[in-house]
């Protein structure tokens, strides 16, 4: 039995969120030399189960277990015939975790390193296109690259998020916004603080606001008029030729 192989699938199945829950019997699979087996888990988001189902084969060579894909499953308990399900492939190690597959399953779009067929890296926006599917049966990946032209950062400079009034805060803001996730934020608006949820939507290059009920807010009415738009743009980049200065001292 190779260890180092095993202790790679328990690092890997870590960083792509699903803890250590199928360790045990992937373990003992692996050690009766099974060729490929299926192994299943469940995780629980917003009150929504997602069911997953993980593939793992042995190389040519017997010794070496590879995890390649898993098959997300998200139930509608409303209306079964709006169940979804997406194989999501992993690239050394590297793909779309738990969480993320979720999120992408709810219709958000998430932020992630790829790999051209010539292993360049590039990194791209991606989003689920639910009226279409491929001949495997998984909806269709629409891919959103840089030159797309969508800058997250510029967008939501538009509203007055207090958010980003503070580097870190920023940075955790942006960081989970990426990862397909409805991040809740304070807008400053006449004077007073209101809390709504934010979601990227690179598709659109815009973010979409939604109220505490989860219900669309109009984003014209929050934004920062031009004025103010370009005080905080210029705020911004005094910052970052700050930062820049300090980490050159």
């Amino acid at each position: 039995m190779n260890t180092e192989n095993i202790e790679y699938l328990k690092k890997n199945l870590l960083n792509l969120g699903f803890g250590d829950k199928v360790n045990e019997e992937m373990e003992k699979l692996i050690k009766a030399k099974v060729p490929e087996f299926n192994l299943t888990t469940e995780q629980t988001y917003n009150n929504k189960k997602m069911d997953y189902t993980l593939h793992f084969k042995a190389g040519d060579q017997g010794d070496m277990y590879f995890f390649n894909r898993y098959d997300a499953s998200l139930k509608n308990e409303a209306d079964p015939t709006k169940d979804r399900m997406q194989t999501m492939y992993i690239n050394r190690g590297h793909g779309i975790t738990a969480k993320e597959a979720f999120n992408l399953m709810e219709g958000r779009s998430v932020e992630k390193k790829l790999y051209t067929r010539d292993n360049e890296p590039y990194t791209a926006w991606l989003k689920l296109d639910f009226k279409e599917k491929d001949e495997y049966g998984n909806h269709k990946l629409q891919k959103f690259s840089e030159k797309y032209g969508y800058d997250l950062e510029k967008t939501l400079a538009q509203y007055p998020i207090k958010q980003l009034n503070d580097p870190q805060q920023k940075e955790e803001l942006m960081r989970s916004l990426k990862k397909g996730n409805a991040q809740q934020v304070t807008i400053e608006k006449d004077g007073h603080s209101h809390k709504y949820y934010l979601v990227a939507e690179p598709q659109y290059k815009q973010v979409n606001v939604y109220d505490n009920n989860l219900k669309t807010v109009k984003r014209e009415s929050l934004k920062l008029d031009n004025t103010q738009q370009q005080s905080r743009k210029n705020q911004q980049e005094n910052s970052n030729k700050q930062s820049r200065k300090q980490k050159v001292h």
